[in-house]
């Protein structure tokens, strides 16, 4: 009997639905869980968001990362975690005046939030990052990474120095990294160039990159078993030819709230992805991958207050709106720039001043002289 004849779905097999479910992406999904009781019912299905968050991100297919997401509630709880993007809308509300204040003394520790009982509510062992990287649709590199490496060695300084995490670093020629060499060529899609100085000319090796490149990476906290993506998925700027000829740095990040922590209530976090022409300028080399947190003076966050930090940005405000997402990022770009034009104005009045000062002196002496 057909669907037309009984005006009903319910004759179809489950299976079928099961079938038809499993070919969608996780917003497709969670929408057709909303059609109709049936849908709703198999859409909540634990098969069908594993299989949802391993076509979005590949690491997630690992057995211990799926054991860790089963512990956290399971994989349609993780996607709705991570696939929006955070999202900062408090930014309007920074106060410059007092921010001002703080500007020059940001860098120094007693302005870092240093209550020792807080910081050790968050471990650097607790976090796991979960790294995904594409370009046109196709996975590139994928790791996943337990706590935050070398914090072991370095223990007695992590928290008082620049917060850092490098997942990769090719800096030395012809190093080659323990996961191998992660590489773009024309069979991937990058279009053919005749040379440096036609690159350098049309950009066109570079835009195809900047437009196809994606990164994800999300952070897990294995304690408080919370997840958020920290990408903007999306590269937000970069630069061509920085620092060599053959290099090109796209950075990609999110805007984290850092209230009761830093005096600038909010701080960035800059991720880095370079890549390096190799091979004739045929073939593209990831050559680093990094993460660092930045405050609104340009100064690195230490690894205490980046542990607090991170801890606030997973339960932080989240969109699916990418535009949304954009414009809190140009948001902050506009208000750091800000800041600092005013800082600088702020400094040219205090040099007029300590010159008119000077001048005034000058003068006294001289009548004081005569």
């Amino acid at each position: 009997m057909s669907v037309a004849q009984t005006g009903s779905i319910t004759s179809l097999s489950v299976d079928l639905f099961y079938d038809i479910l499993r070919r969608l992406d996780g917003a497709t999904l969670a929408s057709a869980g909303c059609a109709c009781a049936d849908f709703r019912s198999i859409s909540r299905e634990e098969r069908l968001w594993e299989n949802v968050c391993g076509s979005l991100w590949p690491s997630t297919k690992r057995e211990d990362v799926r054991r860790l997401i089963s512990s956290m509630g399971g994989f349609r709880k993780f996607y709705a975690d991570c696939f929006p993007l955070i999202i900062n809308k408090e930014l309007p509300n920074v106060n410059f005046d007092s921010v001002l204040e703080f500007f020059d003394e940001w860098w120094e520790d007693d302005y870092y939030y240093d209550e020792l009982d807080e910081c050790e509510n968050v471990s650097p062992s607790d976090l796991v990052s979960i790294v995904d990287v594409r370009f046109k649709e196709k996975i590139v590199y994928s790791k996943v990474v337990w706590g935050i490496p070398d914090f072991d060695h370095f223990h007695d300084w992590f928290y008082n120095c620049p917060f850092r995490i490098d997942l990769l670093s090719c800096s030395e020629e012809n190093h080659i990294p323990e996961d191998g060499e992660v590489t773009l060529s024309t069979e991937d899609g990058l279009p053919s160039i005749e040379s440096i100085d036609r690159e350098r000319k049309e950009g066109k090796l570079w835009k195809e990159l900047r437009d196809g490149i994606r990164l994800s990476w999300i952070v897990v906290n294995r304690k408080m078993k919370q997840a958020a993506n920290l990408a903007s998925w999306s590269p937000l700027g970069g630069q061509r030819h920085w620092p060599t000829d053959e290099d090109f740095l796209i950075r990609f990040g999110s805007i984290l709230p850092a209230k009761d922590i830093l005096p600038c209530q909010v701080v960035q976090c800059i991720l880095v992805m370079k890549w390096r022409m190799v091979d004739g300028a045929t073939t593209l080399k990831l050559m680093e991958l990094s993460m660092q947190l930045e405050d609104m003076a340009g100064a690195h966050v230490n690894g205490r207050s980046s542990l607090l930090v991170l801890k606030e940005a997973l339960s932080c405000h989240r969109s699916k709106n990418y535009s949304e997402v954009l414009e809190s990022c140009h948001q902050y770009s506009r208000a750091q720039t800000e800041l600092k034009e005013e800082k600088m104005r702020n400094e040219n009045r205090l040099d007029r001043l300590c010159i008119l000062s000077g001048i005034a002196a000058l003068v006294t002496l001289w009548y004081c002289i005569l």
